[in-house]
């Protein structure tokens, strides 16, 4: 069962990345009759269904900007939700508040994904908001325990999920990814810095040029949070196209854990993994938190 959101006090703050993601929970937050105001990251952020709400479009470097705006729509609540190719530091066109910030910013590119969100949220902290996961404002997005379609997991499978899970478990402080892929307690990839749909590809490329011995419908595409992540930033996330590369690259199914994993367009992800006949489980992290 999910647990009550976080309601807070005032509009909530939502700085955007890519995908649908952002626009479902501001919807969801909407819907309880809260106040949201969306910063859309410019080339990150697509479209225009952001207009469905208040916004300000921002460049990632513009603090300065963000803070004088959510300030004065009476913001002191701030969500980090959508795909967000990193940056150089040079590329973040800083204003003059993310100029006065450059020292601290810069300790904060220099490391991993995890460290360089987890060090942009503590500088707007620094600066008086109050940083939130998505999931504690519409925890109906995480994914719960069990199956989600008709599929189910062999005893073969969830010995390759339990390979995944200790895999990541014992990566993760290193900041690397949160993605592998496992069949035959063999692990054929890891997630890097192309991120898991790219994974997926090189496994499918792997597989049509022969080079791997697990047959067609074996394997298991495992996500898990990283062992002492911040989990209000970038817990892992999958949703229809995840299940569509999972297919195309001839597995049997997903495995995530229950959550602390992000669900996009649950309705869809279902419908297609019913179709690819894939299962798409939830599952406890027995490795820890």
């Amino acid at each position: 069962m999910n647990a009550a959101p976080i309601t807070g006090q005032g509009p909530l703050a939502m700085i955007c990345g890519g995908g649908s993601l952002p626009l479902a929970v501001a919807a969801a937050v909407a819907a309880r009759g809260r106040e949201v105001v969306l910063f859309p990251l410019r080339g990150a952020a697509e479209g225009t269904a952001v207009e469905r709400f208040t916004h300000h479009w921002v460049h990632i470097g513009q603090i300065g900007k963000f803070m004088r705006v959510a300030r004065a729509a009476g913001c002191r609540d701030v969500v980090f939700i959508g795909a967000l190719v990193r940056p150089s530091i040079w590329q973040t066109r800083p204003d003059l508040g993310g100029l006065m910030m450059l020292p601290r910013a810069l300790k904060a590119f220099r490391g991993g994904d995890n460290h360089l969100i987890t060090g942009m949220g503590r500088l707007l902290e620094q600066e008086g908001f109050r940083l939130l996961g998505a999931h504690e404002v519409a925890p109906e997005i995480l994914i719960p325990e069990g199956t989600l379609g008709h599929a189910q997991p062999t005893e073969h499978d969830r010995a390759d999920i339990a390979l995944g899970l200790e895999y990541l478990h014992a990566a993760g402080p290193f900041d690397i990814g949160q993605a592998a892929v496992v069949a035959g307690r063999h692990i054929l990839a890891v997630e890097a810095i192309e991120g898991t749909d790219q994974m997926l590809e090189r496994v499918a490329a792997l597989r049509a040029n022969g080079r791997l011995r697990a047959s067609a419908g074996t394997g298991v595409l495992v996500k898990a949070p990283k062992p002492g992540q911040d989990r209000r930033f970038d817990l892992p996330t999958m949703g229809p196209q995840t299940v569509e590369n999972a297919a195309r690259a001839g597995l049997a199914g997903i495995a995530v854990v229950a959550g602390a994993t992000i669900m996009a367009e649950p309705d869809r992800l279902v419908q297609a993994a019913d179709k690819a006949k894939l299962f798409v489980i939830g599952v406890a992290d027995a490795t820890g938190p």
